[in-house]
């Protein structure tokens, strides 16, 4: 294997080069009457947040060249992201370095996780279906409740605008690799509509390279579906429903001669109305439902996590100051053989108060919740965030806040569980300074998190299994700064971000598995006739496989070229070329990653006819 560490060692000093040969611009910079949702839960100015907040469109998205949504988020300042093989396969998504189940994920306003692993399972969901991804970096447990102490990500599907927009891609890539995927959206009158299919997969490779695996071709299959109405009944009132339904079917490597596959299932449904009362007051009210089903073949193994949300938001808005008040109930549900009973579940009520105030020079965010949980009962949280602008182009921001996460029913009721487990609680504190003037602007951000009761995977105990149990063993500190930024120049989109974190034990003093103390990425495009030509680099340096900090995983540098044309009428091409340099790399012990890799894809997308000759 090619040791990549001398190439990752100099990643702090290439992207210092890289902000002094250019001005970077934040990820937050604000476009002109963009709107952000999930810093606040409310639709505010991007340009009033003091959260670290990056938004992708879906032209970000398109012109990345990227074919995961986790690949994706790898570009986004502040995310790392752990995979076990192939796109199909596991796939962990670490926020400022928090564990994966520290990151509120929802699908249009549907909440995601599961109750066995915890977090999301971010192989399950399909970059075919998202038009947006909102990324809020830091806790917000005082406006969403348990699960954001790292952050949240938030994702949109496509909504119908206009004229009714067809529209087809299909693409082919190496190790088998193909996608396929149509749709179409639009609106008449008071009705809007979108709905998208896909149909995607891979041969794979050889994922688990250890001795006594099987050396097959470990590969995918997903299919997924999603859809997405409105309804304006009057000017005051506005009727929404959303649902995606996504299924996976991928290899693992567990024996020498099994074919031990992956089945993941999941589906989300939304139903929301929106009401405005007057000028200052308006509500929304949503009913939400996600399952996530997981079973593994030939060896029995099934799990399903059942979600179920009820949502009331109340807004007042007075001049430049907004109040709100939301009351939420939220209901998680396990069927698992290997819990304790088979069936469990628990239940969240709460009421979250936010207040804001955006004038002149200065923004003040407050937000305040109380949870009542079945098992565990008052849960409070708070936040304050304060912006000052400087000004025109300078923005100094500080905020502070709790946040806490109940345990996932798995980790009190199963084999391994221990019923008296305590929620896992969190202190953040940050302060950041902004840039933007014309093409160039850059920001920074300096935080640090600190954890208790930190749930592990512990020594055998109270709990059933002789092998280990679970234990709120761990203090956790996640503490770093964030560079990001952007420069237009002349014909040239330049971008960099820089993250210099210690995600670490403070039981141990050990460094967090599957984290880097830096990792980087650096990126340029631009447009000549019909083609967009770019290029992306990953910098990450070594980590540690091992809460012991016994095995190293030396840094690596990965190289990404993608270009894209429109070569006809509503026809475009997009080429990419992954890991161009065919670097050897592992993101997990005893794990392969992919090499060189090459996708090409071909879509029809009929623009509005031209209008007739005068």
């Amino acid at each position: 294997m090619k040791n990549c560490s001398s190439y990752a060692r100099p990643a702090g000093l290439v992207l210092a080069a890289a902000f002094l040969s250019f001005t970077a611009q934040a990820q937050t910079v604000a476009v002109l009457g963009e709107t952000v949702v999930t810093a606040t839960r409310s639709v505010r100015p991007l340009s009033d947040l003091v959260a670290d907040v990056s938004v992708l469109d879906r032209d970000t998205i398109e012109r990345s060249g990227a074919v995961g949504l986790a690949d994706v988020l790898a570009r986004v300042p502040g995310v790392e992201i752990v995979r076990t093989g192939n796109l199909g396969s596991t796939t962990s998504v670490y926020l400022r370095g928090a564990e994966t189940r520290f990151t509120a994920v929802y699908i249009d306003g549907v909440r995601v996780d599961s109750q066995s692993t915890g977090g999301a399972t971010w192989e399950s969901i399909p970059l075919s279906m998202v038009d947006r991804i909102e990324v809020l970096r830091g806790p917000a447990s005082a406006v969403y409740g348990s699960d954001a102490m790292g952050g949240v990500i938030q994702i949109f599907t496509r909504k119908g605008e206009g004229p009714f927009a067809p529209y087809a891609s299909a693409g082919l890539g190496t190790y088998g690799t193909y996608r396929a995927e149509a749709g179409f959206s639009g609106s008449r009158q008071a009705f809007d509509y979108a709905l998208g299919l896909s149909d995607e997969g891979s041969r794979g490779f050889n994922s688990r390279v250890a001795a006594n695996q099987n050396p097959d071709d470990d590969g995918y299959r997903r299919q997924s579906v999603n859809a997405r109405l409105g309804l304006q009944l009057d000017p005051a009132h506005r009727l929404e429903a959303s649902a995606v339904t996504s299924n996976l079917d991928s290899q693992y490597d567990s024996a020498t001669s099994n074919d031990d596959r992956n089945l993941h299932q999941l589906q989300t449904t939304g139903l929301n109305w929106q009401a405005r009362w007057s000028g200052a007051y308006s509500t929304r009210l949503s009913v939400s439902d996600s399952r996530s089903r997981y079973e593994t073949k030939p060896s029995p193994y099934q799990t399903l996590t059942q979600l179920r949300g009820y949502l009331l938001q109340n807004e007042y808005r007075v001049g430049s100051q907004l109040f709100t008040a939301d009351l939420e109930r939220r209901e998680d549900k396990l069927d698992n053989a290997s819990t304790t009973p088979p069936t469990t579940q628990r239940s969240q009520n709460g009421l979250a108060l936010g207040y804001g105030r955006s004038e002149r020079q200065h923004s003040l965010q407050l937000h305040a919740r109380q949870d009542q949980d079945s098992e565990f009962g008052v849960q409070g949280t708070g936040s304050i965030a304060y912006g000052y602008a400087l000004t025109p182009s300078w923005r100094l921001t500080a905020s502070g806040g709790t946040a806490f996460r109940a345990p996932t029913l798995y980790q009190r009721f199963s084999v391994y569980g221990v019923a008296t487990l305590q929620p896992e609680s969190s202190r953040n504190v940050e302060m950041g300074a902004r840039y933007s003037a014309g093409t160039t602007s850059w920001g920074v951000v300096v935080y640090r998190n600190m954890v208790s009761n930190l749930i592990t995977f512990s020594s055998p105990g109270p709990c059933a299994s002789s092998f280990g149990c679970y234990a709120n063993t761990a203090q956790a500190e996640y503490a770093g700064l964030t560079f990001s930024g952007n420069q237009r120049a002349g014909q040239v989109n330049l971008r960099a971000s820089l993250d210099v974190q210690d995600p670490r034990d403070r039981s141990t003093g050990l460094m967090l598995a599957r984290r880097s103390n830096q990792h980087a990425t650096l990126g340029a495009d631009t447009r000549q006739g019909r083609w967009t030509y770019g290029a992306d680099a990953q910098l990450s340096g070594r980590r540690y496989d091992d809460a012991a900090n016994t095995v190293v995983l030396p840094g690596y540098v990965l190289l990404g070229l993608h270009a894209r044309a429109s070569i006809a009428r509503d026809w475009s091409v997009l080429m990419r070329v992954d890991n161009a340099t065919d670097a050897q790399y592992q993101l997990a012990n005893t794990y392969a990653t992919p090499g060189r890799s090459l996708f090409v894809s071909l879509t029809w997308a009929p623009g509005p006819a031209p209008a007739a000759a005068q």
